[in-house]
């Protein structure tokens, strides 16, 4: 899907610049704030360069509802996705009235790269992301219900900073509009880390995927607990 991440940049940006330097805490049960993002929707840890190397969390794919127009839908886990962004997750998408699920990795600024692999609803998957402290990432997802890990080892990002962590459920982008959001239902992170450490523990960022122009929630993150937390589709944009 060669555009769906041409703009995630730009749309990030604009959506969390106001909250994304917050220093991580010791422990903290409650989120550091609420952001409108107009395609993330879930929770995102933020500190000082260098505070993040690592991220990781487990989903199970959701199904979706499919109709007579196209939507698009990305479960995922990434770092630096306030500026560069290395991430890696799965897809659940609508063509032609039928669902399409599948797995993929990315570093901006280039497009989505999907592994050859089948994803279908139900499937256990854990996805990570690792700074290997010699400007690659290491990028693995893991289906243990299909029993299949993949991985690859790419250069970063320009400008990686390893100073965001985040968990998300997007709504990608389509020749620099948001795409319509496919109806997921639910999607249930657990075990969500940063650093090896519980997401929650760093009082993450919670951030709400809004319609820029009427106001309405597209997707709402839950309370976050420890590294659990839901994402509720709830309009399709």
């Amino acid at each position: 899907m060669s555009e769906t991440s041409s703009a995630r940049l730009l749309a990030v940006a604009a959506g969390l610049a106001v909250a994304v330097l917050a220093a991580p805490a010791a422990a903290a049960a409650t989120p550091a704030g609420t952001a409108t993002s107009g395609i993330w929707a879930g929770y995102q840890a933020g500190g000082p360069p260098g505070s993040f190397t690592s991220v990781s969390a487990s989903w199970v794919q959701p199904a979706v509802t499919c109709g007579a127009q196209d939507t698009y839908a990305s479960f995922w886990v990434g770092l630096d996705g306030s500026g560069p962004l290395e991430q890696t997750g799965t897809e659940a998408d609508c063509f032609n009235g039928q669902p399409v699920y599948r797995a993929w990795w990315e570093v901006l600024p280039a497009a989505e790269t999907p592994y050859s692999v089948t994803v279908q609803p139900g499937d256990h998957l854990t996805g990570s992301v690792v700074d290997n402290g010699d400007g690659t990432f290491t990028m693995t997802v893991a289906d243990s219900t299909q029993n299949w890990t993949q991985s690859t080892v790419q250069q970063g990002s320009a400008g990686s900073q390893d100073s965001t962590a985040e968990v998300i459920a997007e709504a990608p982008q389509l020749g620099g509009q948001r795409a319509s959001l496919s109806n997921f239902g639910t999607v249930n992170f657990t075990g969500a880390t940063a650093n090896g450490a519980p997401l929650g523990s760093y009082s993450p960022l919670e951030v709400v995927l809004g319609d820029g122009d009427g106001g309405a929630v597209l997707a709402q993150p839950g309370p976050i607990s420890a590294g659990d937390f839901a994402v509720t589709w709830e309009n399709g944009g």
